[in-house]
């Protein structure tokens, strides 16, 4: 049989993939932070991120658009823009070549989030005690699954800390925490095994005063079919490379997740490369059980004294 030859869609979601891949990384030469998270950029990223989809669930643009996922998952505007903020320190609201608004430096600099005021901020779980927190449920979870199945666990991805952007073209004092990852040694492939060890799961976050788990891979999720098919591989959760569950402790700041993957379901080898870019540099399976936790909009106690005195300024 002759092989039939990649889609047209396919080279377009692969050429936007790495268009996209060159314009940030000469934004990030640049220095161009602002830029970065612009609306045009990030329209032109969520065109990109539709593309790729869409070459995915064609059979003959698969492979091309798996190559597309491995670039929008290492270059895009959430890698490029942490390292050209790591990188490059321009003063808040300044264009190279034109005149500063000082008013509009002074409001980059706000060391807050729009919105949101200074005591509710500061009543808030700070960052410190809501990371321990996290760790405590992430603990409790990993003891629970290696007493009931016999797990052994590996860190996986490591753990990484951002600046919430502030509402006004600046960086706020406020972070975003991404918890490393905690992985099974072994996969898990039968469906009822997955499904004892989710609701296990489920019963630790109640334990803990979490919501209930909400299974964004399966229809009960309330997310359209047509969705679930392309970022699970289908609608049946029996038939699903991909497995993700979600809960939270809202009003608190801890999102906690936890997927499976099991690749004895990835038909043409997408979710393979997808999950090799993820677990690049780690010692994270790319098969297996995987929890973490993310913190949104969280101040640090040691950052308490600096943000107060700044916030006196507004």
């Amino acid at each position: 049989m002759v092989a039939r030859p990649p889609s047209t869609l396919s080279w377009i979601a692969l050429g936007a993939a790495a268009l996209l891949a060159l314009v940030l990384l000469c934004m990030w030469a640049a220095g161009a932070t602002q830029a970065i998270y612009g609306v045009v950029t990030l329209a032109f990223q969520l065109g990109v991120v539709i593309a790729v989809v869409a070459a995915l669930t064609d059979r003959r643009g698969r492979a091309l658009g798996s190559i597309a996922v491995a670039i929008v998952l290492l270059v895009n505007v959430g890698t490029i823009g942490a390292a050209s903020a790591i990188g490059h320190h321009p003063v808040p609201g300044a264009v190279a070549g034109a005149t500063v608004d000082p008013e509009a430096q002074h409001w980059a600099a706000y060391p807050g989030i729009k919105d949101q005021s200074e005591n509710e901020i500061l009543a808030r779980t700070s960052l410190e005690d809501a990371v321990a927190a996290g760790d405590e449920l992430m603990a409790a979870i990993r003891a629970r699954l290696t007493r009931d199945f016999g797990f052994a666990w590996v860190a996986g991805v490591a753990s990484n800390t951002r600046h919430e952007r502030n509402g006004y073209g600046g960086e706020s004092m406020l972070v975003q925490y991404r918890s490393g990852t905690w992985a099974t040694t072994v996969p898990i492939t039968d469906y009822n095994l997955k499904r004892e060890v989710m609701n296990t799961i489920d019963e630790v976050l109640q334990d803990y005063g979490f919501w209930g788990a909400v299974a964004f891979n399966e229809p009960s999720s309330g997310f359209d079919p047509a969705y679930i098919a392309r970022l699970y591989g289908s609608t049946d959760p029996r038939t699903q490379p991909l497995w993700s569950w979600y809960s939270n402790n809202d009003p608190g700041p801890i999102n906690f997740y936890a997927s499976i993957s099991d690749l004895t379901h990835d038909d043409d080898g997408t979710f393979r490369a997808a999950r090799v870019a993820q677990v690049a540099g780690s010692n994270e399976p790319i098969e297996g059980l995987q929890i973490s936790v993310l913190l949104r909009e969280v101040l640090s106690e040691a950052d308490v004294e600096e943000f107060q005195q700044r916030m006196k300024d507004y």
